[in-house]
């Protein structure tokens, strides 16, 4: 892809005993799922990778990872990248707050308030990779009145 920055596929990160491991939320609000290609301590066996349930707090640092850009002057979330005929393109998301202006600018409505389209690559500006951290003690569920 040209450029510096190439879009990654969103997802998070977590630091667990020197290392990085991709990782899930959950199950419960205050877990995460850790994953590895090799075996380490601690990690059960699944299918083609190694996974750990531990608790958030036991953790470094916890990370969404996602990369962003811009649109027709509006704030976008890159999903994918495909290539046809030499010619690169982005398949994005709207993250501004109008779904006037998503229309406008040719998304199509996915579901209700989330819209995507596929762009050639040259009309999306300002793409980087933003690293969202995330708290290691999940907020307390708010208990109703």
């Amino acid at each position: 892809m040209s450029g510096a920055i190439e879009p990654v596929a969103s997802g998070f990160l977590a630091r667990y005993g020197e290392r990085t491991h991709v990782a899930a939320l959950g199950p419960g609000d205050s877990e995460v799922v850790l994953f590895d290609e090799q075996a380490r301590p601690g990690f059960e066996r699944g299918s083609g990778y190694w996974r750990a349930v531990v608790p958030r707090e036991e953790l470094e640092w916890l990370v969404l990872v996602r990369t962003v850009g811009a649109f027709g002057g509006e704030p976008c979330l890159v999903l994918d990248v495909s290539e046809e005929n030499g010619e690169e393109s982005l398949h994005i998301a709207y993250t501004g707050h109008s779904g006037l202006k998503a229309e406008a600018l040719g998304y199509w409505m996915v579901d209700h308030g989330a819209y995507e389209v596929v762009v050639p690559r040259e009309e999306v500006f300002s793409i980087r990779v933003e690293r969202v951290p995330l708290p290691l003690v999940p907020a307390p569920a708010e208990s109703e009145p």
